[in-house]
């Protein structure tokens, strides 16, 4: 049977993501497991400009490459190199994303088993404080020269590797090198047992910085599935490049139902802020229903644009609903529909309405306006959304008030409950917005078997 090899990579590039950056030097060196068995290196032209960040860090200058093979002419060796064998690197998602890249750019598929010394040295040795190359290196005192070259970065993972194998009495390595082994494809600063610790249930997930700050809030139906979900795949895009590395750590919280779970999610967002999570962030009111009165006394009723801070009677996400709503209002009070406002809060055209030719009675007309007001602030519903607890011995509930998300907690099953209302004494109070509304409304149409309403009583 022939000897597993390892083909232990360090690049160079031009950036940070394989998507718009190029390699500018490579090494390989391959292990048979006992020693080293064949290396070589080269210069890479990336056909585009070094910037002096990079020029910087590596000492690579634009000068060096210019002559040097661009990556196509050099394909085919590198390909022969780690054919077969496992792709070593540290923080090896980094090196392995550009060269399949490059391969790929270059007409040849390839795909590889990967090893990371950086967590095989966190978990073959745990404790030394930092675990990037130079520092992991100073620690167990391996010689690195010519540190940020691909040649001498790949020899000093070379020595790390051979010790790392020499130290791992527990079989760590070939764990890791199972396919199964969702270990190679965690984020290289994450902790297994942070992943290794999640429920497969509904709930939230938060992902933590180096400073132990919330980066990210997520929901999930499976929160083992939702979060691995982050971790697999090819895509090479700087964003998830740079997100990936800062996850530090994770942690999370059970949900008895997706439901319940969303909201949460977005409760969260709103205040934590996190600096990875964009669409709740941009999920505001676009819509809204105003009362305007007119220098003549007439009172207006408008669907208008929401701007920032601006209070309205109701939020709507789209000018659809809004419309359709206050056409219901108009009528069924016989509002003249010369005082409703589709679509426009221009002040000027409110205030400039001075035509006395057929204007209803003032105080009538106010009048309804009054009454169409009263009636939707309160006729919105007053309802609870019953379903199943985290556990047999609690039920999960979610209350509206008047058309507004109210709040949500757990009822022991035993819990003494004669009226609706009693249930409101369990539950933890939450902040609404048009974004909660929407989705506890939506739920509830899709599933009204879950709704009670007041008048209801539970047995």
């Amino acid at each position: 049977m022939k000897k597993q090899e390892y083909a232990i990579v360090d690049i160079e590039t031009t950036g940070g993501n394989a998507s718009h950056s190029r390699i500018t030097e490579i090494a390989i060196v391959i292990h048979d497991g006992e020693k080293i068995i064949d290396r070589w290196e080269s210069l890479v032209n990336p056909q585009k400009v070094i910037p002096p960040a990079i020029f910087a860090l590596t000492g690579i200058t634009n000068e060096m490459v210019q002559d040097a093979p661009i990556f196509d002419l050099i394909s085919d060796k590198v390909s022969e190199m780690l054919t077969d064998r496992v792709f070593v690197a540290h923080n090896v998602n980094f090196d392995y994303s550009f060269v399949r890249h490059e391969l790929e750019r270059a007409g040849l598929k390839w795909t590889a088993r990967k090893l990371c010394t950086v967590r095989a040295a966190r978990k073959i040795r745990p404790g030394i404080i930092s675990y990037s190359l130079g520092r992991l290196c100073k620690s167990l005192d391996i010689d690195l020269e010519n540190r940020h070259r691909a040649g001498g970065d790949a020899d000093a993972t070379a020595i790390l590797f051979s010790r790392l194998l020499e130290w791992d009495t527990e079989g760590v390595i070939n764990t890791m090198l199972k396919k199964t082994a969702q270990d190679q494809q965690l984020p290289p600063n994450l902790p297994p047992e942070d992943f290794n610790q999640l429920p497969e249930k509904p709930g939230i997930y938060y992902f933590y910085n180096e400073v132990r700050k919330v980066i990210y809030v997520g929901k999930a139906v499976n929160l083992k599935k939702r979060v691995a979900s982050h971790f697999t795949g090819h895509k090479i895009t700087p964003q998830r490049q740079n997100f990936l590395k800062e996850i530090y750590a994770i942690s999370f919280e059970i949900c008895a139902t997706e439901l319940m779970a969303l909201l949460l999610e977005g409760s969260e967002i709103k205040k934590l802020w996190p600096v990875h999570n964009k669409a709740l962030k941009r999920f505001e009111p676009k819509f809204g229903l105003f009362e305007y009165e007119a220098r003549n006394g007439y009172r207006y009723l408008a669907i208008g644009k929401v701007s920032k801070n601006q209070n309205c009677i109701e939020a709507f996400n789209s000018l659809y609903d809004g419309i359709n709503k206050l056409r219901q209002l108009a009528l069924k009070f016989e509002i003249d529909y010369r005082f409703c406002i589709y679509g426009t809060l221009d002040k000027s055209e409110i205030l400039s309405v001075e035509t006395p030719a057929a204007l209803p009675d003032l105080d009538e007309h106010n009048i309804k306006i009054e009454n169409a007001l009263e009636f939707y602030l309160v006729n919105r519903a007053t309802f609870a959304i019953f379903d199943k607890g985290r556990n047999a011995n609690e039920n999960s509930c979610v209350w509206v008030e008047n058309g507004h998300f109210y709040g949500m907690g757990y009822i022991p099953t035993d819990a003494a409950i004669i009226e609706l209302t009693d249930a409101k004494e369990y539950l933890d109070r939450f902040s609404c917005n048009q974004y909660f509304t929407q989705v506890i409304n939506t739920f509830a149409q899709n599933e009204p078997w879950k709704v009670k309403y007041p008048q209801v009583f539970i047995e």
